[in-house]
């Protein structure tokens, strides 16, 4: 028992050390320093996070979508970037990187990390509209926007990351800026769309539990359908 707790504690020690300083760590990814724990860590971390916030919002329909939610969270921002790493790999090592799949693969998981963070603070606020409204539509846009603005976040950050990386490889690192910018967006697009096919994470009100959902139309549709609904433009 000891000890994992102590493991526990070396997890979230990492995650802090990336919060923290993030000059340091970057720096220290770079140079390959203690590089599977930092993988662990943030792996671990950001994983637990994303299932406490997936949990409270499945929780808005039944115990059963916030353990299905608690799940399908994390396994959408991993396989998001199990997705989208090979591509900014291979187009930063034919562009003249010599950073490591694994170097890269941490670079990208102080993003996740990052958003992880930001929607566990923004929880206890998902949690009060949970329990103050039964607008279903607002609770979607509500959360479409925070998963926007933290996803925004934690893209910037993987900017300025690899920005770190840059400044140490001159060879080709004006057209490998222009690769990660089109990767980001990428990476935006892929994440967006999973996340449709992936649903329910909220599940409808009055409707029975479903793992999945038949695919049809997209992320981008929904979402104006439900602002048409709002505004009783339906």
């Amino acid at each position: 028992m000891i000890e994992r707790q102590s493991s526990g504690i070396k997890y979230f020690t990492v995650l802090i050390g990336l919060l923290r300083d993030r000059q340091a760590f970057l720096e220290e990814i770079t140079q390959s320093v203690r590089l599977p724990n930092k993988i662990i860590s943030l792996l671990v971390c950001s994983s637990l996070f994303l299932a406490i916030y997936g949990g409270i919002i499945g929780a808005y329909h039944s115990w059963m979508q916030a353990l299905s939610s608690a799940v399908k969270l994390p396994a959408l921002y991993l396989i998001t970037l199990l997705i989208c790493l090979p591509t900014l790999y291979f187009s930063n090592i034919i562009f003249g990187s010599k950073r490591s799949f694994g170097q890269h693969f941490a670079l990208v998981l102080t993003a996740v990390s990052v958003t992880s963070v930001l929607l566990f603070s923004f929880a206890p606020i998902t949690l009060f509209f949970l329990i103050t409204t039964n607008n279903y539509q607002f609770l979607i846009l509500l959360n479409v926007l925070i998963f926007s603005f933290t996803g925004f976040i934690g893209i910037s950050s993987l900017y300025q990351a690899t920005s770190v990386v840059l400044e140490q490889d001159n060879e080709g690192s004006n057209t490998r800026r222009k690769i990660i910018l089109s990767w980001l967006f990428l990476y935006a697009f892929v994440g967006s769309q999973l996340g449709w096919t992936l649903r329910p994470f909220f599940g409808t009100p009055g409707s029975i539990f479903q793992l999945f959902r038949d695919r049809e139309g997209s992320f981008y549709l929904s979402v104006l359908q439900a602002i048409g609904y709002l505004l009783g433009l339906r």
